[in-house]
């Protein structure tokens, strides 16, 4: 018998809730980077105790602006901390939602290639009648390794 993980169906309106949603955060999320690779890569990162560190250079940056040159603005680093500060749970709660959709693509994909497989069996078994051999040979493409390895001869 094939798997069934998940049985999941969408109503026209939840969709449309769904996609109405997503164009909310799109909208939102309009002046959020996208850095390429490298700029991945070149820049400096923030981890837990480089986080502690910067955390408390801003209150004593705070508490001494004097000794701060003019070009760094302590108002504007905070403004960042603050911004962090509320993205963060946002970001946690996406992370989640992603991979829960992520877990439930592979679970559909899953049930839908294992009852694939089965009924791919059932068919060769049945034989070779005219209104499953069209089908039989579609489906035997995906399992036909003696092609490739002509090919690649």
């Amino acid at each position: 018998m094939s798997q069934n993980l998940i049985s999941i169906s969408f109503t026209d309106s939840a969709l449309a809730e769904i996609d109405a949603a997503l164009s909310v955060l799109e909208s939102h999320f309009s002046s959020f980077l996208n850095l390429s690779p490298d700029e991945r890569h070149s820049l400096a990162k923030m981890g837990d105790k480089t986080e502690a560190f910067c955390r408390q250079t801003l209150i004593v940056s705070g508490q001494n602006p004097q000794a701060l040159p003019p070009s760094l603005d302590v108002n504007e680093a905070v403004a960042d901390f603050t911004a962090l500060d509320q993205l963060r749970p946002r970001l946690h709660r996406l992370r989640d939602l992603l991979s829960r959709g992520e877990d439930t693509d592979m679970a559909l994909g899953s049930d839908i290639y294992n009852f694939s497989l089965d009924a791919y069996a059932s068919l060769k078994i049945a034989g070779k009648g005219a209104a499953l051999e069209t089908l039989r040979q579609a489906m035997s493409v995906r399992f036909n390794r003696g092609a490739k390895a002509k090919a690649g001869s």
